[in-house]
Order: structure tokens, then C-alpha cells, then sequence
């Protein structure tokens, strides 16, 4: 039976929920364009996530779709092409929106949070050679703030 089984890592996008728990990059531009106080959760602001775009995550189902293979499993994610840590996205955040981050570190992580996560596509990248990352964290953080720069105000 030609289906596949895709493993993502930190999918995101323009739309991404942006949440403390949930939306990594898209809840950095929020809190930074908000001037809400992000909470640093252990490890010092160096852990690591790798994030791929909607639009890549799409385009690796298109070309699956376009030539199915049987019984696949993929992991999918930014891996090396596009990752960063909490101080890198910081830095990212404050050069796009020329506002600085207000942060707040509490010394203990959160129960399962791993210290860097990078996965690998290469099983992908082996059967589909022609597919490529196009979005790394800049533009994907780029792309949150010009999406939603008329809806994340600071309150009044």
C-alpha cells in the first residue's frame, strides 16, 4: 500500500497559534511585537529547535503524492537548514521589529523540553532529491511579523 507516515518536527507558519506552550517562533514575534514578557524556561535560552515552514511541509506532500512510495516513514522538520535557539530568535525578533525583547528566565526547564532538537530529513532527501527547503528562520520569522503587524499591537 502506497502510504507514508511523516514525523514533523516544529511545523510553523504566518498562521501558527502563537502560544506560550505551543508555536515557538510564532509566540517570539508575538511577545516581541506585543512587548509581552516572553518566559525563558531553563537552559539559559540556548535550546535549540529546528522549524519548517508550512509551505515546505506542503510541497514534501506534493511530492509524495506525485510519486508515492510503500509503507514510508519521514521525519520532517527544519534540521540543519533552518534552526535556531531562544537567544538566536531573540535577536532574529528585535533586528525585524527594531524593538527589544522583554524576557524573563526561570531557572527550571519544562518537564520533556529536550536541550536542542535538530532532526534529519535525509530519509526524505534520499527517495524525493528534487524537494527543498525554501524557508529558513528569518524569513519565517520575517513572514509572521509581516503577517500579523496590524493585529500584534501592544495594549493600550
Amino acid at each position: 500500500m502506497k502510504t507514508a507516515c511523516f514525523r514533523g518536527g516544529t511545523l510553523t507558519g504566518p498562521a501558527h497559534s502563537a502560544t506560550e506552550l505551543h508555536g515557538f517562533l510564532g509566540y517570539v514575534m508575538r511577545c516581541n511585537m506585543e512587548h509581552r514578557t516572553y518566559k525563558i524556561f531553563g537552559y539559559k535560552g540556548k535550546m535549540v529547535r529546528d522549524a519548517i515552514h508550512s509551505h515546505d511541509v506542503v510541497s514534501a506532500f506534493e511530492a509524495f503524492f506525485r510519486n508515492p512510495r510503500g509503507a514510508a516513514v519521514y521525519n520532517l522538520g527544519g534540521g540543519r537548514h533552518s534552526n535556531c535557539s531562544h537567544l538566536e530568535a531573540f535577536t532574529l525578533a528585535e533586528r525585524i521589529t527594531g524593538q527589544e525583547m522583554i524576557t524573563e528566565y526561570h531557572e527550571t526547564n519544562r518537564v520533556g523540553d529536550h536541550i536542542w532538537w535538530i532532526g534529519s530529513n535525509a530519509s526524505f532527501q534520499r527517495d524525493y532529491p528534487d524537494w527543498k527547503q525554501v524557508y529558513d528562520v528569518p524569513m519565517i520569522l520575517t513572514e509572521i511579523y509581516e503577517a500579523n503587524v496590524g493585529r500584534w499591537v501592544p495594549a493600550a
